[in-house]
């Protein structure tokens, strides 16, 4: 099974450390990875890979979502295909 990581937020040191590292702890691979900084604001979009994950999606994505309150930023996760479905309208 594979997801679609959003972050956004504003920038600082460790946004990507901070997320990676919890993905690795979680053995989620990264598929491809894209950030980008504009006026200030952070922004990346992660595919990945939950095969190997132990966790259940849920219980990720709410660590994912505490990681992003501790750093300050908005994280969401989402299944492929919704996401793939949301954005084809």
């Amino acid at each position: 099974m594979r997801a679609i990581i959003t972050v956004v937020g504003k920038d600082k040191v460790g946004i990507i450390a901070a997320i990676s590292s919890l993905l690795a702890q979680n053995n989620v691979n990264i598929l491809d990875i894209s950030q980008t900084i504009m006026q200030g604001f952070f922004t990346m979009i992660m595919l990945v890979d939950l095969k190997d994950c132990k966790l259940k999606f849920s219980e990720l994505k709410d660590l994912l979502i505490k990681k992003g309150e501790e750093i300050g930023v908005d994280v969401n996760m989402q299944h492929e295909d919704l996401f793939n479905s949301i954005n084809r309208i």
